[in-house]
């Protein structure tokens, strides 16, 4: 064998759960084969870099052998090599900015004091950041 689809390949080494989710991904240019986009259809060969972006990371893998029929998880690493940088890896652990105010549980719902409380601290928050924003563009 000397080539296999895109599509059949990832389905293949467990990168994709089925050959469709692979064949949307790569229609949706989340897919790129030696850094340019590409159709299901395209032909694999080893030696190939193949990237993935999935949410904020990208995963880089380098194509070892091909394979048509789908491998168990075991025998992945015969066929592909995982060559992800740390960096992308390292947006894994990356903490949220959210804002959430913590309540005990079993507490019920803010009082209208509390509710005052939460509204005075939201304000201060996104008010200080507002006039920051404000000084920049004068």
């Amino acid at each position: 064998m000397e080539s296999i689809r895109l599509d059949k390949y990832l389905w293949a080494v467990r990168i994709f759960k089925t050959r469709s989710d692979a064949a949307d991904a790569i229609r949706n240019n989340k897919v790129t084969v030696n850094g340019a986009y590409a159709k299901p259809s395209r032909e694999v060969k080893i030696g190939e870099k193949i990237e993935v972006k999935r949410a904020m990371i990208t995963y880089s893998y380098l194509v070892l052998d091909l394979v048509a029929n789908r491998q168990p998880a075991k025998n992945v690493p015969l066929y592909c090599q995982n060559i992800t940088p740390q960096s992308e890896l390292d947006k894994l652990n990356v903490p949220r900015e959210t804002i959430f105010v913590f309540r005990e549980r079993g507490t019920g719902r803010p009082t209208k004091k509390e509710r005052r409380e939460i509204d005075a601290v939201m304000d201060e928050i996104f008010f200080d950041d507002d006039l920051y924003d404000d000084e920049e563009e004068l």
